[in-house]
């Protein structure tokens, strides 16, 4: 079936403002410009984000709605894939936010915009189990329901622990790279074909 509807969800301290989601909402315009397109900008907490993203989508049709998450978004892709039905893109998705992000709990300035500071709380932490909890209880993901882009290069989550989060969907694997995926030009091709599959 087509593609009707597509969310992007940034990462960690990104936002809409990312390369990636400029480029996917470029090639949207250029080629899609019938699909409906959704780029929130996320707030911190966990459970207010995909309390926002469930209400923003609720009358989006599963079978042709899809997403794409990078990091920490990647994470969340695959889980609002996994309540609502739609297909999903991960870029460079966090396998493991809970235990990584404890890290960084306190202040917090945007990637975009270092004037733009947030406070990540503990109770943050906990809303990302939850979440980790509920993906754990979740059907595998099926080749055609899921593409994974991992960069071996990515300096600050594992590809390993990526390539197993995302086992059973289909793998895209970049040999070199970075967390950014700064090459993403090279790889908005194949997540497209994949969508449009």
């Amino acid at each position: 079936m087509p593609l009707t509807h597509l969310l992007y969800l940034h990462g960690f301290r990104s936002s809409p403002r990312s390369m990636k989601a400029r480029l996917v909402a470029a090639r949207v315009q250029r080629d899609h410009p019938d699909l409906a397109w959704l780029a929130p900008a996320l707030p911190p907490s966990p459970a207010d984000a995909m309390a926002g993203v469930l209400a923003a989508t609720a009358h989006w049709p599963a079978a042709t709605s899809a997403v794409i998450g990078s990091s920490l978004g990647g994470f969340y892709a695959r889980w609002v894939a996994a309540r609502c039905g739609w297909r999903a893109v991960l870029l460079n998705p966090a396998a493991h936010p809970a235990r990584d992000l404890a890290r960084h709990i306190g202040e917090q300035t945007a990637w975009h915009d270092p004037a733009e500071r947030f406070f990540f709380e503990p109770r943050f932490v906990d809303e990302l189990r939850a979440m980790e909890t509920d993906l754990a209880h979740a059907p595998r993901p099926t080749p055609d329901r899921l593409l994974a882009v991992v960069a071996t290069g990515d300096e600050v989550l594992d590809w390993r622990e990526m390539n197993a989060f995302a086992a059973g969907g289909t793998l895209r694997q970049v040999q070199g790279s970075d967390h950014a995926l700064s090459d993403f030009d090279d790889h908005i091709d194949a997540v497209f074909g994949f969508l449009r599959g």
